[in-house]
């Protein structure tokens, strides 16, 4: 039987169950679930969300998952494992299609996860958007509108790909729980040395003029 993974996130557009998912995984798996965007940032989070910089917005979020990361790797270093609904991969991608244009290199030294990316046909995720009691920013809206696109941007890092399509999240808890984890990263390594396996790679700047199909 594969080892546990000590840290997953959960990645994928709104609608694919995220938020549903993620304390029930954390419970199913012994973990702290730890918020992406800490609770003392959730004031201002509102504030920059009315605003209308990508790049502001970007470094904002940055900010929050680099605070995030130090209950990480305190949580890790307890050996207990972590949860987290959403890391490192759906900033960058998001915000690059909603035109920031920043060189982002991340640091060695950030835990990577084991990642699954949450999808489920466009049908249903519009249905379950729609019973939704969440408020929609701009930027939620903005990113429906090239939502292929930020989905296509996932590839560039390594995910599990689970299907919720039709499924109760009991039914995708146990997907992601049965998943063949072979190969993945088990332990997630704190140390702050360089070029490691279960480090996030360095994402460096796109070249000018290059794009997302």
């Amino acid at each position: 039987m594969s080892e546990q993974p000590l840290f997953e996130s959960l990645e994928g557009l709104r609608g694919t169950g995220k938020s549903t998912i993620a304390p029930m995984l954390a419970a199913a798996r012994g973990a702290v679930l730890v918020p992406t965007v800490p609770p003392f940032y959730q004031p201002l989070r509102r504030e920059v969300d009315r605003r209308g910089s990508a790049e502001a917005r970007m470094c904002f979020y940055l900010s929050a998952l680099f605070t995030a990361t130090d209950e990480i790797r305190r949580s890790l270093a307890s050996g207990l494992p972590v949860v987290v609904e959403s890391y490192f991969a759906r900033c960058l991608t998001s915000h690059r299609v909603l035109g920031a244009d920043l060189g982002i290199t991340l640091p060695p030294g950030l835990p990577q996860p084991t990642s699954y990316q949450l999808v489920c046909t466009e049908d249903e995720r519009q249905h379950r958007l729609s019973r939704r009691g969440k408020p929609v920013s701009r930027w939620d809206a903005l990113i429906e509108t090239a939502a292929d696109r930020v989905a296509d941007a996932y590839a560039e890092f390594s995910m599990r790909r689970v299907d919720t399509t039709g499924l109760r999240p009991d039914g995708v808890l146990q997907a992601i729980l049965a998943a063949d984890t072979q190969g993945t990263h088990h332990c997630a390594d704190t140390e702050p040395v360089g070029a490691h396996p279960h480090f996030l790679p360095s994402v460096p700047r796109r070249p000018e003029g290059t794009r997302h199909s």
